[in-house]
């Protein structure tokens, strides 16, 4: 015998199933806001999940943070292992706060214990406005998909305006030296980003450099977000 469906309340439970998921995702987003509004300036430190404490790329990245750190800045990262754990880990022994954003995954996410805020989300795209609404810097480690993933939203982000131009800071000159020299030739080259674009970019793999860097870019408007900074990211 077959069974009659009744698409009315098929159509009633999806939509009160995605209504709870929008509440679940608003949730996020109050919350994250509130923690994090007192946190500024901050700077988002991406880089591989897989890499070990012994890796080379750890251990600066653990130098960076703290001197970020010692310098008044917050530093965010993913809150996992690796790279994000070398993040959380260098800021967590300076000065200024270290900032887990971590993100349910199935494998290879797991929370680092070096983080003074930690907060969890279940949904990417919450956590990945966090990064971009906080920052006033992005340093970028090497690292893979997720990594190239975040690297490329700040371009498109900044490209379009959408966010105000900040410092976005490679490290690993021979790691993206392959990218870079690929991004001029076949994209500028074809004329599909503008002239320029690519330097919006800037490698830099000494540890106090990095911290000059962002000061100086600062030296004229301040940390504080404007209000036409603040009112251009409700519309990302």
């Amino acid at each position: 015998m077959a069974v009659k469906v009744n698409r009315g309340d098929m159509a009633a439970e999806n939509s009160a199933r995605e209504a709870w998921r929008l509440f679940g995702i608003m949730s996020e987003f109050v919350e994250a806001t509130e923690r994090l509004e007192h946190l500024r300036p901050a700077v988002s430190l991406f880089g591989s999940a897989r890499l070990k404490p012994e890796d080379p790329y750890y251990k600066q990245a653990e130098v960076i943070a703290r001197k970020l750190s010692d310098a008044g800045f917050s530093v965010i990262s993913g809150g996992g292992p690796g790279v994000m754990e070398a993040a959380n880990r260098g800021a967590f022994h300076g000065k200024s706060a270290a900032v887990g954003l971590n993100i349910e995954l199935p494998r290879e996410q797991r929370s680092n214990a070096f983080q003074n805020v930690a907060l969890y989300f279940k949904h990417f795209f919450a956590r990945k406005y966090m990064f971009v609404k906080f920052a006033c810097a992005y340093v970028v480690m090497p690292g893979g998909f997720g990594t190239l993933d975040e690297l490329t939203e700040a371009l498109t982000l900044i490209q379009t305006r959408k966010t105000p131009r900040m410092p976005i800071i490679l490290v690993g000159g021979t790691f993206w030296k392959g990218l870079l020299d690929w991004l001029r030739t076949e994209l500028e080259g074809a004329q599909l980003i503008n002239p320029g674009d690519v330097d919006l970019m800037q490698v830099i793999d000494d540890p106090d450099a990095i911290v000059e860097t962002i000061f100086k870019f600062y030296e004229a408007k301040g940390f504080a977000p404007t209000s036409s900074d603040r009112e251009g990211l409700q519309y990302l």
